[in-house]
């Protein structure tokens, strides 16, 4: 079988508490449109923030249309401003835009002095990135020196942002060597500069020519490559857009392809403007004639939550205890999830739809209770989901616009006539969370969630996975205060025999632990409950609905620190247990796990990637061990280890970001996805690690011929308290997903080996070059691949293009590792001239026992640099010296002076080489 390209549809799953975010960019003759900026609410007042978000789109827009060839410009953006700035006439109220949805964040900076503009990228070359960050100093262009006019940073977050570029430079690796000569890794090779560095001591410092590493020959640490303020070269925006005469993206001209950084790393050595010509938004549109207009801007301000649950109770609802289910997971969102100060309402339909409560405010726990009362417990009639919806609109105009509103609609039955109001919904200004509950539910509900930019769950009928309250649980809103958010500790499900225990632990960390919630749902008889807390206390007082069939506690005030134990005991039934909780402190943000889909549908044998973000406010942690648990519509699950090693699904080591291939397809039809985290020993909170991928900072500037230095770079604070280690368990639903195309089994093996990403090369005794990559699988990240080849080529572009034309390495010794191990391969390069100042290019295809290869490995470099040989040192002759009179008359002194002279300078320059 032939070559099978890694042609990997992305289904991306990035955690926080569930929620769904979706862009709303829309590309509309040339003009981007529902561009998002949001002020985080943390962001003290200050009006002028508005106007200077207006005016750096306001310069960027020209800026993008010249330097994408007259193709595109921002046309329309909404500014979201927080709930508790002042209101004014122009504040409008948002409609689909929310926090969780917007595309650029300004928000304080991690530390003072931290204005580092970047963008989040979670995926490969090409695919969009997750949201642009900016600080209130950088949009007030308090950091003109270091990175440039805001309009052209936000063009180069733009480029990261739409079109999946990546950096043209590299702070871990700033000089190569090419041809024997060093280099300033930058693109295009064409700007110029000086390679100094800044030396202080006792308080003043000082410029100087940076010296040679002996071991490397590169240069020193801490050299710098400083750009001239005076160029005449166009390219790349992404290399160094503060440069006044870069106005262009780099070309396949002009791309500097042997620079070591991550655009040549992640994208095969193509320039960013080949990357943007094989965008979506390049390839429907052709270049303007005209100018572009100025952008528009809506002014937005958030107000408060209004939500309706619209609720299936037809006549299947009754099947598989469906209904007793739904008042479950119904109760979890209206006792806990749901925040302080939000409107609800419900309504429920069969054949035709009833209203079971108009819009209450939650004040208390009165008005929680009440609406538990409103949910339904008979089922019978047909399936109308249209009315529902229709109802839920009514209830909620009479006293607030739709606009922004949410429904929670939930349904386990078939309904043909759905589409008949989707157009309703769509100028509703409604957001609709879906949620499928079993495996009839109709095949259109996503499309509500797709157009709405809603979460779109799916619920098994196996009630020991606990879909159900996942799915209700992961609920929050999209533009609720931090501190008000409920947040899933544990969800866990099981089948007991025999009056069976089921044991284990939640960890309550100091991150939260307001309002702690306990949920146990049965089956059938209600189970005996043993709780303790961390000081081995027992915990009583569960209150207990033996018609809901669960039981619930309430912890008061802050829950305790530590680990929490639990016993549960019964006997032919299945037990689940649900722990929330919320963050403990207004100021201290608490650890997320964030959720985000942004491919719902993927067709066999297509890989679909997942991923869970872990963070602390900005802070990503490290070392958790984190699993995905998927499963099928007929109630299979699969288990997979997500990983932040950087390699295989996962684009960059140590992001907080944790990863990998989905494979396993068993059945057509939706799929869930639940990830659990645990964090402790190895855990750790990693304060203001350097961003991958954002605007340069530039070190310094030559000015009229002098370094003019910028000031440094802000140092990480490493006794930052957000910087110890912390232990946490989290559990949130990652939404669902459709599959189709799968063969009944056995499924073929039509999954080839993952791209190697990782490949590094090192050279050792000026003979041997040594080979360290992350081993990929059999399928993808699974398994154990077959075997390796390896080729190298003194030419890059030939490396690249004609792989299996250059000399391949004899790797008849190297036996594949199991999918993500330490490869580590040691060889002499044949058949190829290497000897001192020679460039060698490698890169490795891995190959599966079905003969699948992957696709080629990024590629490595080594450039041979051997130092040239110092003399050893002459000692200076042991010539007796009589004691002279230097101003001694005495015949033939001048001639002793004279070799006295020399003999010094001859040992003088012998020691010098």
């Amino acid at each position: 079988m032939g070559s099978f390209k890694c042609s990997v549809f992305i289904l991306v799953l990035h955690l926080l508490e569930g929620a769904v975010s979706k862009s709303l960019i829309q590309l509309n003759n040339n003009g981007y449109e529902g561009i998002v900026i949001a002020i985080d609410p943390n962001v003290p007042e200050d009006e002028t923030l508005i106007q200077q978000i207006k005016d750096m789109v306001t310069q960027a827009s020209p800026y993008l249309f010249e330097a994408t060839e007259r193709r595109f410009y921002f046309k329309k953006v909404a500014i979201l401003i927080p709930e508790k700035w002042k209101t004014k006439p122009e504040y409008v109220r948002p409609k689909l835009e929310t926090y969780k949805n917007a595309d650029v964040l300004v928000a304080e900076p991690t530390a003072p002095g931290n204005d580092e503009p970047y963008t989040e990228q979670m995926g490969n070359c090409g695919e969009k990135g997750e949201r642009i960050h900016f600080t209130p100093d950088f949009l007030a262009g308090k950091k003109l020196a270091q990175y440039g006019p805001q309009g052209r940073v936000f063009v180069h977050e733009w480029a990261h942002l739409r079109w999946g570029v990546y950096d043209e430079y590299n702070n871990n690796q700033k000089f190569y060597f090419s041809n024997g000569k060093r280099q300033a890794v930058r693109c295009s090779a064409d700007i110029t500069g000086k390679n100094v560095i800044k030396k202080c001591q006792g308080g003043s410092c000082v410029t100087k020519s940076c010296k040679l590493d002996k071991v490397t020959g590169l240069y020193e640490e801490g050299c710098e490559f400083i750009p001239h303020g005076l160029q005449t070269v166009k390219a790349s925006i992404m290399f160094a857009q503060s440069i006044d005469s870069v106005v262009e993206f780099c070309t396949e001209k002009n791309h500097n392809k042997e620079a070591p950084n991550l655009q040549n790393q992640k994208c095969n050595l193509r320039s960013t403007w080949e990357v943007i010509s094989d965008s979506e938004d390049f390839k429907k549109t052709t270049p303007m004639t005209t100018q572009p207009p100025t952008p528009t801007f809506s002014l937005l301000q958030i107000g408060q939550r209004i939500v309706c649950l619209v609720l299936d109770k037809s006549g299947s609802m009754a099947n598989g205890d469906r209904l007793n289910r739904l008042n479950q997971a119904g109760k979890l969102f209206l006792l806990q999830t749901v925040e302080q100060g939000s409107w609800v309402g419900m309504v429920t339909f069969d054949s035709v739809a009833h209203v079971q409560s108009e819009l209450i405010q939650i004040n208390s726990d009165v008005e929680r209770n009440a609406l538990t009362r409103s949910l339904p417990t008979v089922a019978a009639g047909g399936t109308s989901i249209c009315s529902g919806l229709r109802s839920a609109f009514a209830v909620i105009r009479k006293k607030y616009s739709t606009d922004g509103s949410e429904i929670v609609l939930l349904t386990d039955g078939e309904d043909n006539t759905i589409s008949s109001c989707f157009n309703e919904v769509k100028q509703s200004g409604a957001i609709i969370h879906t949620v499928a509950l079993g495996p009839s539910a109709a095949k259109e509900l996503e499309e509500l969630s797709k157009m709405t930019g809603g979460l779109q769950t799916y619920a098994s009928d196996q009630a020991q996975n606990n879909g159900l309250i996942d799915a209700f649980g992961a609920l929050s809103s999209g533009n609720g205060a931090d501190s008000q958010r409920s947040i899933q500790l544990e969800s866990k499900g099981l089948t007991l025999q025999n009056n069976q225990w089921m044991n284990g632990t939640v960890l309550v960390d100091s991150t939260v632990g307001k309002d702690t919630l306990f949920l146990i749902t049965w089956t059938k008889q209600p189970p005996k409950i043993l709780l303790w807390d961390p000081s081995k206390k027992k915990q009583d007082g569960f209150v207990v609905d033996s018609n809901t069939k669960m039981a619930y506690l309430q912890i008061p005030g802050t829950a305790k620190v530590g680990i929490w134990s639990y016993s549960l005991q019964a006997s032919s039934q299945t037990l689940t247990l649900t722990v929330t909780s919320r963050p403990s402190s207004a100021t201290v943000p608490p650890i997320t796990v964030t959720s985000k889909i942004n491919k719902n549908t993927g067709k066999f044998p297509s890989a679909m990637t997942v991923y869970a973000k872990i963070h602390q406010g900005a802070s990503p942690i490290l070392r958790a061990t984190v699993t995905a648990i998927i499963e099928s519509v007929n109630g299979k699950t699969v288990t997979l280890e997500l990983l932040d090693n950087g390699a295989g699904a996962d684009a960059t080591k140590d992001d907080g970001v944790y990863s990998r291939y989905f494979t396993a397809y068993n059945a057509n039809g939706r799929y869930s996805v639940k990830v659990w985290a645990l964090g402790g020993i190895n855990a750790a909170s990693q304060r203001l690690i350097p961003q991958q991928n954002g605007a340069m900072y530039i070190p310094g500037w030559i000015e009229n011929g002098e370094v003019n230095w910028n000031p440094p770079r802000p140092e990480i604070n490493k006794d930052d308290p957000q910087s110890k280690q912390v232990c946490f368990s989290r559990t949130s639903s990652g939404g669902s997903f459709v599959a189709s195309g799968v063969p009944q089994a056995p499924i073929p093996d039509l999954f080839p080996p993952c791209q190697i990403t990782d490949l590094k090369a090192k050279i050792h005794g000026y003979k041997f070059i040594n080979l360290t990559w992350t081993a990929p699988g059999d399928d993808y990240d699974h398994g154990r691949a077959h075997k390796y080849i390896i080729r190298i080529s003194a030419n890059i572009l030939d490396l690249r293009d004609k792989f299996n034309d250059s000399i391949q390495v004899n790797t008849s010794d190297l036996i594949p590792k199991e999918a993500n191990s330490e490869e580590v391969f040691v060889f002499t390069p044949e058949n190829i001239t290497f000897e001192n100042g020679t460039d060698l290019f490698i890169a490795v295809q891995a190959v599966d026992k079905a003969n699948l290869k992957s696709e080629i490995s990024n590629i490595a470099r080594v450039s041979l640099f051997i130092p040239p040989e110092i003399p050893p040192e002459i000692p200076s002759p042991s010539l007796p010296c009589p004691e002279i009179n230097v101003n001694s008359t005495i015949p033939g002194l001048h001639i002793l002076k004279i070799m006295w002279k020399w003999l010094g300078e001859l040992q003088l320059s012998v020691a010098l080489g």
